[in-house]
């Protein structure tokens, strides 16, 4: 049963460009399609989590995640009665903005780009979807909802404080409102996004024997489950066992977010989407004992897997890459693909250039990062 306060799709707001409705598709599902047909979606395929995309091909690539992500957002979504394809648009769209070679890509290029407005992730994929994506023969961007577009840059909670250029102007044209809380299903979105990496980065840490499966199994949380694994299937096999444990430890997170968000909901009674953004609070999120449990859990990934010494030592060799491509493009733009000349013939600053510059390599994946590297600069 759809929640009262749940997004309606039969209420949207509109597009920025106006067009006809589909005849058998909802404005949340059409934003949900597009952003699967979008080539900056193609591209997390090959854009990394945490291990650069060629060190093995069982670990998370961003692609992988978004999906993950999107699965849990579903669930969570469809137990709260909230619009599941709205919730799944958002999920999907979340990483869009991520530049090659993870945090650390986007360190590197917030550090360059700070004399010219600076780097925001979530503000590039607001970006992405209203402008860089440049199929459609009415409108630059993916034409997507305000409920999506909403989503995408309030995810994480209202923007405060000096909103990133790209946002801007965005928000310049469709008033996103972003001194509010998003919508429900945004929320939701990003509690999925919490959980999936939550779960993954153990599961990749183990694979790459960052640590082991005993100290996993002494960690809050994590105690319980492998405990329940081992006197249900007593003698189980190490890999199967870790799996069992991972994957209690999954539905673990899952719960305590549908039932706190259960609770929430019924203090709040909310009568409308619109209730929900203006609670003054989020009405999605883990309940306090268990996200002192998941802080414990962060820091032990912290310590053991992104800073680990031989991912510390390939953050080093990556972030060169972007410091070196950055300028040498900047010198050099008539080398930026033909489909980027015509920017180029109109940025008429420096800004304007360092901009065209920086969408074009946080669009690249990892692959073609270190590939752009070795052709043009030489290798590591």
């Amino acid at each position: 049963m759809t929640a009262q306060y749940a997004s309606d799709p039969a209420l949207a707001r509109g597009r920025r460009v106006r067009e006809e409705e589909s005849t058998f598709r909802s404005c949340f599902q059409r934003d949900r399609d597009r952003i699967i047909h979008a080539s900056a979606f193609r591209r997390l395929k090959h854009k990394t989590q945490v291990f650069i995309e060629h060190e093995g091909d069982y670990y998370r690539t961003r692609l992988t995640h978004s999906i993950e992500v999107a699965q849990v957002a579903r669930t969570i979504s469809g137990a709260l009665g909230l619009n599941a394809e709205l919730t799944e648009a958002v999920a999907l769209a979340h990483d869009l903005g991520h530049t090659p070679f993870g945090h650390t890509g986007e360190d590197a290029l917030c550090a360059l780009m700070e004399p010219y407005g600076g780097f925001d992730h979530n503000a590039q994929a607001i970006r992405i979807v209203t402008n860089l994506e440049r199929h459609y023969a009415d409108f630059d961007g993916l034409n997507l909802t305000w409920e999506t577009l909403e989503g995408i840059a309030k995810h994480n909670g209202p923007v405060t404080g000096e909103i990133p250029w790209a946002l801007a102007a965005c928000n310049a044209e469709m008033d996103l409102e972003l001194h509010t809380h998003a919508s429900a299903e945004a929320q939701v979105a990003a509690i999925a996004d919490d959980v999936a990496y939550n779960h993954h980065d153990l599961h990749d840490g183990l694979r790459a024997e960052l640590f082991s499966t005993d100290e996993l199994a002494g960690l809050p949380i994590l105690r319980e489950c492998f405990a329940e694994v081992d006197q249900k299937y007593p003698g189980l096999n190490y890999y199967r066992r870790r799996h069992e444990a991972l994957r209690r430890f999954f539905g673990v997170l899952v719960e305590d977010v549908i039932v706190f968000a259960q609770q929430r909901l019924a203090e709040l009674q909310p009568a409308s989407v619109t209730d929900v953004r203006h609670a003054g609070r989020s009405v999605i999120r883990f309940s306090d004992p268990l996200f002192e449990d998941l802080k414990v859990i962060r820091a032990f990934l912290f310590q053991r897997m992104y800073r680990a010494p031989s991912v510390v030592e390939m953050r080093a060799r990556v972030t060169n890459v972007v410091e070196e491509l950055f300028p040498w493009f900047m010198e050099h733009p008539d080398q930026l693909p033909k489909q980027w000349r015509k920017d180029v013939a109109e940025a008429s600053t420096e800004t304007a250039l360092a901009r065209i510059v920086s969408d074009y390599i946080a669009g690249m994946t990892d692959r073609f990062a270190l590939q752009e590297h070795e052709r043009l600069i030489g290798g590591l």
